[in-house]
Order: C-alpha cells, then sequence, then structure tokens
C-alpha cells in the first residue's frame, strides 16, 4: 500500500497491486485493474518509486521471516 494524494488534496492508500497503468495528461492519472481511474498530484515518477520502496520492504520482511524459520 503506499499514500497519495487526490487531486482535491484528500490524501488516499492505494493498493498498489492493482495498478494497471499510469499516465500523465498533464495530471497524473491512475488507472486500476478495475477500470476506476484516480487523479493524484504525485508525478509517475514518484508514484514509481514509491511502488518500488514498498515491494523491497515487502521482500525485506520475507527474507527477514525465512531466515527467522531456519533451524541454526
Amino acid at each position: 500500500m503506499i499514500r497519495l494524494t487526490r487531486i482535491n488534496r484528500q490524501p488516499i492508500i492505494l493498493n498498489s497491486d492493482l495498478v494497471e497503468h499510469l499516465e500523465s495528461t498533464p495530471d497524473t492519472v491512475i488507472t486500476m485493474t478495475s477500470g476506476q481511474k484516480l487523479v493524484v498530484l504525485e508525478s509517475t515518477d514518484e508514484i514509481v518509486k514509491r511502488i518500488v520502496e514498498f515491494r523491497r520492504a515487502l521482500a525485506e520482511r520475507k527474507s527477514e521471516c525465512e531466515d527467522q524459520e531456519r533451524p541454526e
């Protein structure tokens, strides 16, 4: 999940796994897999950066859990 800001300045937490594609038209438009479209203040580059950071954090947590489960 990533934090973004709708065009009306309302915060939103987005499930980044459901993002189909991003557009700059010039506003940033996020199209979800459901077909829903969201207009946000953040740039497409910033959204991609946040998604990558979120997924990297998940991968690190998974690795830490797997390390803890291994017997010594």
